[in-house]
């Protein structure tokens, strides 16, 4: 699990930024094989990875140094920089929604299911907006002919 102590906010920010425009730059520069690289950055002397494909929870926590996804989401519960998680976290769901548009949107139905969304419309708010609904049908000016025999001449 990752250290807060060894790092601040802005550090954590930095580090979340750069895993979006990680991910973001390999996907616009098509390679034949997806491999990982490990690349050092010997300023910081700290190892992060690269591979192309798209955002993923798991993928975050593991490029911020998480030892597992449960640790991630402990973190983001009750951490010192929850809110940066919580957002990161919104990031990908957006992504994930995103996806919902596209003809191959299953996936990102099933990752949004796992983080809590339903399928079916609120039955409550449903019910709320038909009792409220009121329609009234008023009929003004002449009536259209159902026949030629009905028309004054």
């Amino acid at each position: 699990m990752i250290n807060s102590a060894a790092f601040d906010a802005a550090d954590l920010a930095d580090r979340i930024e750069a895993y979006f425009n990680n991910i973001e730059e390999e996907n616009q520069t098509p390679k034949k094989t997806p491999s990982k690289q490990k690349n050092e950055d010997t300023a910081n002397n700290q190892t992060t990875l690269s591979w192309p494909g798209p955002v993923t929870l798991s993928g975050l926590a593991y490029y911020l140094g998480f030892d597992g996804k449960e640790a991630f989401i402990d973190y983001e519960q009750n951490g010192a920089y929850a809110r940066l998680l919580r957002r990161a976290r919104l990031r990908i769901e957006t992504a994930y929604e995103k996806k919902l548009h596209s003809q191959s949107s299953s996936g990102a139905i099933f990752a949004l299911k796992s983080w809590g969304w339903h399928e079916k419309a609120d039955e409550k708010a449903v019910d709320m907006v038909f009792k409220t609904l009121k329609v009234e049908v008023v009929e003004t000016g002449t009536l259209i002919a159902a026949s030629e025999k009905d028309v004054d001449t």
